[in-house]
């Protein structure tokens, strides 16, 4: 995967001194292209699985086979709706690249580490926050 190539080839950007609200502009720019990587390759593999899916024109004529066929297609547009849902939150993340705001936990404002952004890049809590909503989430009764 490209992603996981430029984000090796990144593992070395230091933190320095000309930072952008706690962010040099390489670590921006290794962001930047990191998240545009990630958005090339989910997009290529949903045109690609749009194509799989409607050029597969054959009949069944066992009902078993058919059923098989419906549920992979079933998980196959679960996986395409939760790789639209991060290609939303990429859109999103290079959104806050461009606004100066990437980087900053929406919930305390403190700045989110660089090894939590390099491990997901698009979140938008740091790790005591997420922490905090988990535990939350993890209680009875929570409502979503």
């Amino acid at each position: 995967m490209l992603a996981s190539r430029l984000l090796r080839s990144y593992a070395a950007v230091p933190i320095g001194s000309n930072h952008v609200k706690g962010f040099s502009k390489d670590q921006l720019t290794m962001f930047e292209r990191l998240l545009q990587a990630q958005r090339k390759e989910l997009i290529g593999e949903a045109g690609r699985a749009v194509t799989r899916m409607t050029e597969k024109d054959e009949t069944f004529a066992d009902p078993a086979d058919r059923a098989s066929w419906e549920s992979e297609a079933t998980r196959d547009l679960r996986i395409r709706d939760r790789e639209r849902k991060l290609v939303e939150k990429i859109d999103q993340a290079l959104a806050r690249i461009a606004d100066g705001t990437f980087g900053e936990c929406e919930e305390c404002g403190e700045l989110i580490s660089i090894g939590r952004l390099r491990a997901r890049p698009v979140t938008t809590l740091c790790i005591s926050c997420k922490a905090e909503q988990e535990a939350a989430e993890a209680k009875p009764n929570h409502s979503h």
